[in-house]
């Protein structure tokens, strides 16, 4: 991901993805997230929807198409792309488009089911590391456990 570009929406899908594959084989998944605002103006309810158009490659593209649909609440982490071609007319035209480095379900109004897929790649190599244990409740660690008061000045910045 890169710096000075990165953006997060949280909205719906707007159309289906579709899958598609460069020359090359690579794995590509384009698809829209609409983003309502609603507000009062003048004592009036006003709703504004903006649409983006986000694009994901490989694995992301896979999971994405078998994953997810129109309507479907998600959240996208991305960079900011701007694409600039002319058309057969001579006009010269441009969109900015979100690259999406993660895509995930919104679950504020939904549940879902998570199903970690095998990678092609074997996964990493080696045994599957132990899950580290359960951390406790503050209220239930040992008193000696738990680190000294600190004495901040909330007035100060932090840096």
């Amino acid at each position: 991901m890169g710096f000075g570009n990165n953006v997060t929406i949280v909205g719906n899908v707007a159309r289906d993805p579709e899958l598609r594959y460069t020359p090359s084989g690579a794995s590509v998944a384009s698809f829209g997230v609409a983003w309502n605002r609603k507000y009062t103006r003048n004592g009036e309810q006003v709703e504004e929807t903006s649409f983006f158009d986000v694009s994901c490659w490989g694995t992301l593209a896979d999971n994405v198409s078998a994953s997810i649909t129109k309507g479907t609440r998600v959240v996208v982490v991305g960079e900011m792309r701007q694409q600039s071609w002319e058309t057969p007319q001579g006009e010269k035209r441009s969109k900015i488009e979100i690259t999406a480095d993660e895509v995930s379900p919104s679950l504020r109004w939904a549940s879902c089911q998570v199903q970690r897929n095998e990678r092609a790649d074997g996964g990493g190599g080696g045994q599957q590391q132990a899950r580290p244990a359960q951390a406790q409740p503050a209220q239930a660690r040992p008193a000696q456990a738990q680190a000294p008061a600190q004495d901040f000045n909330y007035d100060e910045e932090p840096f």
